[in-house]
């Protein structure tokens, strides 16, 4: 039998092996993520494992970043079909534990840690599935829908925020048939919509 050659040479191995590492890195991210929220590991615990992931994504993607044919870690996640919000902005976005953004000393604040990953996880999710050409109502509302009603045990937290945007958009969704499709122009302007949102909200959270 013929020998089945993942590589032709060691350069194209040790990509290979690299993109492996990440995603490996991404999906660790991602389930330590929701271990977290779950309480299913100790502040202690978590801060210590988040930061050794932080660290080894930070290399294994200054490694990756020099090859001409990486499509950035974002269409990375995107291409493969990923699902991984939580690791996103951890990752990509604050690039520290949620411990070190906020106080877990208390139940009040650990609530609070909970309640803002999991609109961090709305966000993305809704703006992936814009950005993978999912455009049917059917698909797009119901990721609205969790991320308003989170959003909105969001008061105590992010003082300011206004959501005014993205309750307009779950009224107009609402009224549409799961069946219809959003056109160019919705997809590009929910999309910002979107995007401006979560720039405020992370901007409004309370220290």
């Amino acid at each position: 039998m013929a020998e089945i050659r993942l590589s032709e040479d060691a350069k194209e191995r040790r990509r290979n092996e690299d993109l492996a590492d990440l995603y490996a890195i991404i999906k660790a991210t991602q389930h330590l993520e929701k271990a977290y929220v779950r309480d299913a590991v100790t502040s202690d615990e978590y801060t210590e494992a988040c930061q050794r992931l932080i660290a080894q994504f930070k290399t294994t993607e200054a490694a990756i970043r020099s090859d001409s044919h990486f499509p950035g870690t974002e269409n990375f996640i995107l291409e493969y079909k990923m699902d991984c919000p939580l690791a996103q902005e951890r990752l990509l976005g604050s690039g520290v534990p949620a411990t070190v953004i906020y106080a877990h000393s208390s139940k009040h604040a650990s609530e609070s840690v909970v309640i803002a990953t999991e609109a961090t996880q709305w966000f993305i999710t809704a703006m992936d599935v814009l950005k993978l050409d999912q455009r049917a109502v059917d698909e797009v509302q119901p990721n609205i829908s969790d991320l308003v009603k989170t959003l909105n045990k969001c008061d105590g937290i992010a003082p300011g925020f206004d959501k005014t945007k993205l309750q307009n958009w779950l009224v107009e969704l609402n009224s549409m048939r799961a069946s219809q499709e959003l056109d160019d122009d919705q997809v590009r302007q929910l999309l910002m919509d979107l995007e401006s949102s979560y720039a405020n909200f992370k901007s409004c959270l309370a220290p």
